[in-house]
């Protein structure tokens, strides 16, 4: 007998049952299903609950699953007909019904301080309890002998870079250089049927909020234990990233928790109960739109970007009001013909020109403005019908943050070739620059310059390489712009460039420290063949390249840790990682001297921020696609990242 965790085992559906009396769909389920999942479909030995699960497809897709099977897992292709599975399909319904509303427990306590509390219980352990009580609040506990006592974070991570000027650096500081080697696993959360994950985790008031894709789990942040589940059917048919199941995070601001999902909608869910409180449409996914990354919440609005530039889709960033969902302000990335900027495109590339926004920015409270970083323009190999600069791809907008009005940009790769989208995180800074303090704006970017910037008008301080492969450009010229070499364009035959299609860096996290003045980012030495050829007319629902590109025969490419100082361009410290520099991962820096990242090897690791030292390191044996981040909970400092389909959060071991 083959054993599956997911099995519909069997489904050797006989018409004449659905001439009995009986529910016809529980009697299919009963002599086919029950053995696995229970009659219930709450699981059993041979396989798993699955009431919650069926919450994620459709109708059509669940007779696809049941049809198909997954074969992987255990669970084989059953042929079913039409009139078989509507009455089972219904059936599966009410276990879904039963299973997303389980029956409420309540429970009354006697705090630690005195109180006595009365609530529903969320979920418990030995030691912990989370409560939700009749305001709707959540509530977590921790027992003392026949008590409770009540704990929430001292220090959140409130968005994608806990700070919402992007700079992944913390002050916590019970995490440090001399204790560092004590960090080890403190809790593990498995999300189900999740690809790698890319998210990073947010935390507020003792909540972590963890999404993947068209769902978001609220976790209890001292130990993971579930709090609410929201989840709903995932969208067949897209074309791009969201296809593959990406989410990389949410927003939280006041009661609500924002996120994208996968057809390029936005929603708002209350954070205590998961309750969808709005719903909306940002972009036609049927055009080749799709999201996948963290909105940014603003003030009393929650700006959030969209992707497939790569397909063909017209860039726009947009802000809604949060309480509503209203659509406040809209900046389109690709002008229409005759707009400002239009002339930067010469040819009918402009109609189905790209600039995603795929990637979330960053905001400047003193100066009220987001800075939003824009991809790379469509038909990204094949620039024959989009002469010209091609305005606004690939990007650093600064726009109002109250009415989306353009203050600045900057373009950092004109009329790009090489799908080198400026999405990298914009870090704000304020630090010294030639003997007095400015504000000061960071990027290293896909196309292999770092850059600082003057925030306040766009005006471009710095522009340096931190990779050494580096061939199409030798320079960025006084006008700002790339000093571009020949024979660097894509051709039939291919052309050898470098950087990669993946670039000197990506959206993996950069962080600053202002004690060592030092940027710390993640980087690739690699190069690409790029293949030039015609992008056909563009179609929904197909991708739109206009080429190819594959790794050059016999390179090795590397994976490296730089530390680059901010004043000057110079790499201070570098630490080159063994293996074939696929991994993704992120870094976080700390006022106690460690940056921490995930190194290319698999294991999450934390080096002297000075020197680049290792110092302590924790082997999760997966590639990475995510960043750390850190909280204070109870008195204690944590780190967690997404690792595989886990979450997996570290604090000092007694």
């Amino acid at each position: 007998m083959r054993i599956s965790r997911f099995c519909f085992a069997g489904l050797l559906l006989v018409p004449a049952l659905l001439a009995q009396d009986a529910d016809p769909g529980r009697l299919l389920f009963e002599k086919n299903c029950a053995r696995c999942h229970g009659a219930d479909g709450n699981g059993g030995e041979l396989g798993p609950a699955i009431g919650a699960r069926l919450a994620r497809r459709n109708d059509q897709q669940l007779a696809a699953l049941i049809r198909e099977g997954l074969p992987a897992q255990g669970m084989p292709p059953n042929q079913v007909t039409d009139a078989e599975m509507a009455p089972l399909a219904r059936f599966l319904r009410t276990l879904q019904r039963r299973g997303l509303s389980r029956p409420v427990v309540r429970l009354k306590i006697q705090t630690t301080d005195g109180k006595t509390l009365d609530g529903e219980v969320l979920n418990q352990g030995f030691d912990d309890l989370q409560l939700r009580t009749g305001d709707q609040r959540v509530h977590l506990f921790r027992r003392v002998g026949d008590r409770y006592r009540e704990v929430t974070s001292e220090t959140g991570w409130p968005g994608y870079n806990g700070d919402p000027g992007g700079n992944r650096y913390t002050t916590l500081s019970e995490i440090t250089r001399a204790n560092v080697a004590r960090l080890g696993p403190r809790w593990i959360f498995t999300l189900p049927n999740t690809a790698r994950l890319e998210v990073t985790p947010v935390v507020v008031d003792g909540i972590m909020y963890v999404p993947s894709a068209n769902e978001c789990y609220a976790l209890d942040v001292g130990s993971g234990r579930q709090i609410w589940h929201y989840q709903r059917p995932r969208t067949r048919g897209l074309a791009g990233d969201a296809s593959g199941g990406i989410n990389r995070g949410v927003a939280v601001a006041g009661d609500r928790v924002y996120m994208e999902t996968d057809d390029a909608r936005l929603i708002a869910l209350n954070r205590f109960t998961g309750e969808l409180l709005w719903d909306t449409e940002m972009a036609d996914w049927h055009q080749n739109y799709f999201a996948t990354s963290a909105p940014l919440a603003i003030g009393s609005l929650v700006v959030a970007g969209v992707g497939g530039g790569e397909h063909g889709s017209r860039g726009f960033l947009a802000a809604f009001d949060q309480a509503t969902g209203k659509e406040a302000w809209r900046f389109w990335t690709v002008p229409k013909p005759g707009e400002p900027g239009s002339e930067t495109w010469e040819g009918k590339g402009i109609a189905h020109g790209g600039g995603p926004t795929w990637f979330t920015g960053t905001y400047d409270a003193e100066l009220d403005t987001v800075f939003w970083p824009t991809g790379n323009p469509s038909a990204e190999y094949n620039g024959d019908d989009r002469l010209g600069d091609n305005l606004y791809s690939d990007c650093i907008l600064a726009l109002d943050a109250r009415t989306g009005k353009l203050k600045w940009y900057y373009q950092s790769t004109p009329h790009d070739l090489w799908d080198w989208d400026a999405t990298e995180t914009p870090i704000v800074v304020n630090a010294p620059w030639e003997g007095r303090p400015r504000k000061l704006l960071l990027q290293a970017n896909r196309n292999g310059f770092f850059y600082v910037f003057d925030r306040t008008d766009g005006k471009l301080l710095l522009a340096k390489p931190f990779v050494k492969n580096l061939t199409w450009a030798s320079g960025v010229g006084p006008d700002g712009r790339p000093v571009k070499l020949p024979n660097q364009e894509p051709t039939a035959a291919g052309t050898r460039v470098c950087p990669s299609q993946d670039g000197a860096t990506n959206w993996f996290s950069p962080s600053f420290s202002p004690s060592t003045g030092l940027y710390y980012v993640q980087t690739f030495e690699k190069c690409s063949v790029y293949t030039k050829s015609d992008p056909g007319a563009w179609e929904a629902g197909k991708t739109y390249l206009g080429g190819s590109q594959r790794r050059p025969p016999g390179e090795t490419p590397e994976r490296v840790l730089k530390a680059i100082d901010i004043r000057t361009g110079r790499i201070a410290w570098e630490l080159p990682q063994p293996g074939p520099a696929d991994s993704w991962g992120g870094t976080l820096a700390t006022a106690t001297g460690l940056v921490i990242f995930g190194e290319e090897g698999g294991a999450l690791m934390a080096v002297d921020a000075a020197s680049g030292k290792p110092l302590w390191s924790f082997q999760t044996n997966q590639t990475w696609k995510a960043s750390p981040m850190t909280y204070q909970f109870d008195q204690k400092q944590y780190v967690a990242v997404a690792s595989g389909s886990n979450i997996i959060v570290f604090g000092i071991l007694e």
